[in-house]
């Protein structure tokens, strides 16, 4: 399988894993323009969509994507959300697992301050790898085995945030929010060091704070700890 980024951050989020045959679209936070213009060749090679939550940096083209005539798996809540509606838009819940294609995922909950967010376990039947999507979750309660690739959300650190705040380039009510809504470094290692990583070849730290984060950093930190080959997400590709 193949991972790819074109947007990761606040401002936008897109990207696309594919087994070589198959391609599916994981979030939908560009304008529909812009996600043809990044992917190169339109949307007629995407299988279908997966998204996380309805938040904009997320969502933004998810109607414009159902039109084109592309479904869209995510839960009931970011569909309500959204006021998605027709047959393209479909439902899914934690722990509930559905095949499409080569693609067998299994929706994970999530914490965020959204309508029931997920996360996802993404398997191919043709390679037999395993993926894990998470972000915009400020932890995971679940813990894998069997990963080849990891991309989960490294918002923020926690002593930069301090610092922001103390300086006063945060105000102390979007620390707050933070807390209860991303995944910060420290608890991203731990994350990580709670599973079973022999089999990971991959790592991917997206969605990083404009202000509050240090990719450097990020990257050599969770390296270190993990032992295995770190990619920090651009905002844009």
């Amino acid at each position: 399988m193949e991972f790819k980024s074109y947007a990761s951050s606040s401002k936008g989020n897109l990207y696309t894993l594919s087994d070589g045959q198959e391609t599916i679209l994981i979030e939908c936070g560009l304008s529909i323009k812009e996600i043809k213009k990044a992917l190169g060749f339109g949307l007629s090679g995407i299988s279908f969509c997966l998204l996380t939550h309805a938040h904009f940096d997320h969502s933004k083209a998810a109607a414009d994507i159902m039109k084109a005539g592309i479904d869209i798996y995510t839960s009931q809540g970011t569909i309500d959300a959204l006021g998605l509606v027709g047959h393209r838009a479909h439902a899914i819940q934690a722990g509930v697992q559905f095949t499409s294609g080569n693609w067998i995922v299994m929706p994970v909950e999530a914490q965020h301050d959204a309508p029931e967010p997920l996360a996802f376990l993404i398997y191919n039947k043709r390679t037999r790898e395993r993926m894990l999507f998470a972000t915009d979750t400020f932890y995971l309660k679940n813990t894998f085995t069997g990963l080849n690739i990891i991309a989960v959300e490294c918002n923020y650190a926690a002593d930069i945030l301090e610092e922001n705040v103390a300086a006063g380039r945060i105000p102390a009510e979007l620390k707050k929010r933070l807390l209860r809504s991303h995944f910060e470094l420290s608890n991203v290692k731990k994350f990580l060091q709670a599973n079973d990583l022999s089999k990971v070849r991959q790592v991917h730290l997206i969605h990083l704070s404009e202000g509050n984060s240090d990719s450097e950093r990020f990257k050599r930190e969770v390296q270190s700890i993990t032992g295995k080959p770190t990619y920090v997400c651009a905002e844009r590709s």
